[in-house]
This record gives structure tokens, C-alpha cells and sequence, in this order.
């Protein structure tokens, strides 16, 4: 199998200005070459710390893929610091001058002296054309792999490894991976592995867990000659895991989102939610997912105690016994959910977001926010409301005979956090209520 090394060319990435996402989108193509990539690395605009990394990444891979640096100003210096690496000049390729002109031609705006260095190619090299942008990429035999240099703009770099690159990486193919993700929620990432502890020293497929928001993954990785051949060996693997983890494993490369409202269809029901803390935020998650409209249809964001009385009529004695932050508010909650829009069940959760908790001073307050646990509701003593600290979540989920609530204490003061884990964990509990048998009418 080739190996391969990826090489994030802009001082912007180290500073955190922008996300370098190039690097994952090579790294998934190059997966399905099976070409297996042993290093991503990041280097800034200077030539002697790229020289080192280019060095570096041509003595221990066969294949480097440069993204970055290829534009007419001063610190775009991938080309040049290559060629020295390599020891070899530079030279101009006439056919890359001639598309770079008339790419500007073409767009009636003046083209300077600048630009023409980008049509500047290592001796030896390949030009790669960019029909999307004024830098061409570069192709470069080297020992017995290559080196490449791609543009850096995403929309750009895409474009020009698929049309072009890719063709050229199809040499040092030694047949596919594939992947799948078999997803769990209910179980942490510590009993996901010892339920699955016997397939997690395989060698073709490989096994491995991962934890990530509230949800644990077990991805099962296949290489074949073909991409089918692939698929063969990671089938029965997947579907021995999701056996063993029986109800807790809600689906293969899918979302949460999209295997509830799966689940919704195949029963005939609808969905509405009443939300606080998560402000919109479970809607979001249904309707990011094509046909949600089938099953949802009604939403509402509660965030005041007026909005919870007076449009899902929750009792006010209810908001002064127990506060908003309660499972008999939540319950309350999804039942008014439930009678305004005739829907066959709903989803309500209340909390408190962060970054802080709940004093004496609001003891009915609600979503402005500490033992990081997630459990039933009914698993641990209620609090007082002086004592409701930031990531403590009520849910409930109900058919008006049926209910499922979750209880949610994550210990975090962490806002994006905790309504990221309210939101995931509200589908859950809708999940595990559509799974409930029937109840006999």
C-alpha cells in the first residue's frame, strides 16, 4: 500500500483564521484510493520551515500533497521552495500563461506582471490546469510516488484534484477502503468498546471507537481489490455489531435526526416539539433532514414562563412549586405541545443552558444558565431550585398515555454544549418512545 502525507500551506491556518478543511477532503479521497495518509501537517508562509517539511514528508511517504501557496504575491511560495527542495528550476509553462491571461480576459480585468510567476512550473513537473481560479497545480514524479501542489481556496482544490489529480493517484491504487459508522447513543464510550472488545483487534475490517456530543461510533473500515470486494468483508461485521448492540445502535451512517424521523414514517406518526433552553434548536435537527415536513409540523420555542402558560398551558402552580427547570414542567410541556397540534406525540425539553446556574433570586428560571451524569428522571433526588446548576435538562416525550423523560446533569458550564447534548438526547427520548409496544386501546 502507498503511503501519503498532506502538507496545509498558510500562515491564516496556524493563526486559527480559517478552518483547513482541504486536508479532511483529501484525506477521505485518498481513503478510497487506499492510499493510506500517516500525516496531516500544517506550516506557515515562511520557506524555511516549509523546505524542512517538504523534506521531511518526501523522506518517510511516497506521496505529498501541497494545498496552499500557489497565488502571485510575495508569501505564496510553494513552487519556489519545492524547487529548491528538489533542485531543480523553475520555468514558465506557455499553455498555464495563456489560460491565466485569458482567464482575466475573459473577466475584462486588467492582469498583473505578478500573476505571471503562477504559470511557473519545476522542471520535470506536470501542470495541472485550474478552471476555476489563476493558479494552476503541479504534478511531479518522485522515487516511486509524487509529489503534488494544489491551490488553496476549497472550491478550487476540489475541482482541480478530481478532474485532475485523481486520474494521476489512480497509479499508486493498491484497491479501496470503504467505511461505516455504526452510531449509539445510551451507552458510553467506555461500555461501547467492552461490548464490542472482541472485534476491536481485527485487521481487515478494522474496528474503532469514537465518542463525540452525547453519541459514541464504532467505525468498521474494509480494504479490498474493489470497492465491492471491500464492502463484502465490512458487511457482516457491521451488522454482528448491531446485534450485539442490540436497541442502543440506532443506525449505520445515518443521523440521529434522520433514524427518528425513519422511525416516525415507518409508524405513520407525527412529531411536535415545545423547546426552552434548546431554543429551536430539535427543529433545526429534524428539518435539516429531506421529508421531514412527513412527520413534523409544528414547533414552538417556549422560552418565557408566560410563553409556557399561556400557549402550552402549563399551570402556573406548577411553574411555582416546582420551576420551569422540572420534569412536571417538561411533561406539562409536551402534553399542551401535544393538544395545540394534533400531532401523535411530542417532545418538550426545559433547562438550563449556562454558563450559570439558578439562585434564590430566580428560582423559576430557565435556559440562561453540577456531576456530569445523563440518566432517567426519576434516578436522583429532585433539587431544590436554589440548587439547579448549569446542564441540568428536563426532557419528556408522550404519545397523552405513554411518557419517556430523561433527566440530563452534565456538570458543564458550557452553553453550546449543553444544548447540543438536550438536543440529541430530546430525539432520544422520542426514539425510545416510538419503540415502546403499543398500548392496547
Amino acid at each position: 500500500m502507498f503511503t501519503a502525507e498532506t502538507i496545509s500551506v498558510g500562515t491564516e491556518l496556524l493563526m486559527g483564521e480559517i478552518l483547513d478543511t482541504n486536508a479532511r477532503f483529501l484525506a477521505r479521497e485518498l481513503k478510497n484510493l487506499g492510499i493510506a495518509v500517516l500525516r496531516q501537517t500544517v506550516v506557515g508562509d515562511n520557506p524555511g520551515r516549509l523546505a524542512d517539511a517538504m523534506r521531511c514528508a518526501l523522506s518517510r511517504t511516497d506521496i505529498v500533497i501541497c494545498t496552499g501557496g500557489l497565488g502571485p504575491t510575495e508569501d505564496d511560495i510553494t513552487k519556489e521552495t519545492l524547487a529548491k527542495v528538489l533542485g531543480v528550476p523553475l520555468e514558465t509553462d506557455p499553455e498555464m500563461l495563456r489560460m491565466i491571461e485569458s482567464y482575466f480576459r475573459a473577466r475584462k480585468i486588467p492582469m498583473g506582471e505578478t500573476n505571471k510567476k503562477q504559470a511557473l512550473i519545476p522542471v520535470g513537473g506536470e501542470a495541472l490546469p485550474n478552471e476555476n481560479g489563476t493558479a494552476p497545480g503541479c504534478y511531479i514524479r518522485h522515487g516511486k510516488g509524487c509529489v503534488a501542489l494544489l491551490p488553496g481556496p476549497p472550491g478550487e482544490m476540489k475541482a482541480l484534484f478530481r478532474k485532475e489529480l485523481l486520474p494521476l493517484l489512480k497509479d499508486y491504487s493498491s484497491g479501496t477502503l470503504v467505511s461505516h459508522y455504526v452510531k449509539v447513543i445510551g451507552l458510553g464510550e467506555s461500555r461501547m468498546a467492552e461490548l464490542a472488545y472482541a472485534y476491536l483487534h481485527m485487521d481487515n475490517p478494522t474496528v474503532a471507537p469514537y465518542f463525540k456530543d452525547g453519541e459514541c461510533y464504532l467505525r468498521v473500515t474494509a480494504s479490498g481489490a474493489t470497492e465491492e470486494a471491500a464492502e463484502r468483508i465490512a458487511a457482516p461485521v457491521v451488522k454482528k455489531l448491531l446485534r450485539l448492540l442490540g436497541v442502543n445502535a440506532y443506525g449505520v451512517d445515518i443521523s440521529l435526526a434522520e433514524a427518528v424521523i425513519g422511525l416516525l414514517k415507518d409508524k405513520g406518526k407525527t412529531v411536535a416539539l415545545a423547546e426552552s433552553c434548546t431554543g429551536g434548536g430539535i427543529g433545526a435537527l429534524l428539518t435539516d433532514v429531506p421529508g421531514a415536513s412527513d412527520v413534523f409540523g409544528y414547533g414552538i420555542v417556549s422560552y418565557s414562563n408566560e410563553c409556557k402558560e399561556k400557549v402550552l398551558g402549563v399551570n402556573p402552580d406548577t411553574l411555582k412549586s416546582f420551576g420551569a427547570v422540572s420534569k412536571e414542567c417538561a411533561q406539562e410541556m409536551a402534553l399542551g405541545a401535544l393538544a395545540l397540534s394534533g400531532a401523535d406525540c411530542a417532545v418538550a425539553v426545559t433547562g438550563i443552558a449556562g454558563p450559570t446556574g439558578i439562585g434564590n433570586a430566580n428560582p423559576a428560571g430557565n435556559g440562561n444558565a453540577v456531576p456530569a451524569r445523563a440518566g432517567n428522571a426519576g434516578s436522583a433526588a429532585k433539587p431544590k431550585a436554589s440548587e439547579k446548576p448549569a446542564g441540568l435538562i428536563f426532557i419528556c416525550a408522550t404519545d397523552g398515555k405513554r411518557f419517556e423523560h430523561i433527566r440530563l446533569d452534565t456538570g458543564r458550564n458550557d452553553r453550546g454544549y449543553n444544548r447540543t447534548l438536550a438536543g440529541k438526547q430530546a430525539l432520544e427520548a422520542l426514539r425510545k418512545l416510538l419503540l415502546k409496544p403499543e398500548m392496547r386501546r
